[in-house]
């Protein structure tokens, strides 16, 4: 007498080979490149792997002096701060006035901008790869909300950026172009 089995016998396995998980990045492309999700390489970071370690910050949270004039900026209009960083995290689909003002609204109404301004370093964190956690994103900003603003300002200049011309003008710069020179005039007015 046989007995009946419900699960059929195969002797067939499947493997599937495991790679790093890269996000927005093609398999077999270096990671040290630029991709987005548009794939132009102009106007995005460059996207971590997964199995990279975890770097720490370019400099330190009290190395707000080697850089005074934005210690200073920072100290009278954190705002100002703010939103020029805030403009290159967000890779020019906000701008700084824009995140300024909604960074002064947050400090009116709730007497506590790092409510906002957290976000920006956990993002700025997670597009450089930045050991840390959005928890000590919070915690740094509450407690020390000038510092955390100096220190992310000399993270983007240490990668690169030269953070008072924006995203625009660092892409600008970037192809090429000078960011200083005269727009172009079209007809119309002409003396």
């Amino acid at each position: 007498m046989s007995t009946f089995n419900p699960q059929p016998q195969s002797s067939f396995t499947a493997t599937v080979p495991q790679q790093p998980i890269a996000i927005g990045i093609p398999v077999g492309t270096p990671s040290n490149q630029f991709y987005s999700t548009d794939n132009n390489p102009q106007t995005s970071f460059p996207v971590h792997t997964q199995s990279q370690p975890m770097v720490p910050w370019s400099s330190g949270l009290c190395d707000c002096f080697t850089d005074f004039s934005n210690c200073c900026m920072t100290c009278w209009c954190p705002c100002f701060t703010f939103g020029q960083t805030s403009e290159i995290v967000d890779r020019g689909t906000s701008s700084c006035g824009q995140n300024g003002a909604l960074y002064v609204a947050v400090a009116v109404v709730f007497g506590c901008p790092c409510i906002y301004s957290c976000a920006y370093r956990t993002k700025l964190r997670q597009i450089y790869n930045i050991d840390g956690s959005p928890c000590s994103d919070f915690m740094t900003h509450w407690y020390c909300n000038g510092c955390a603003l100096c220190q992310e300002y000399r993270e983007l200049r240490n990668q690169g950026f030269n953070v008072d011309l924006g995203w625009h003008g660092n892409m600008e710069r970037h192809n090429g172009v000078a960011a200083t020179s005269p727009p172009t005039l079209h007809g119309g007015m002409n003396r």
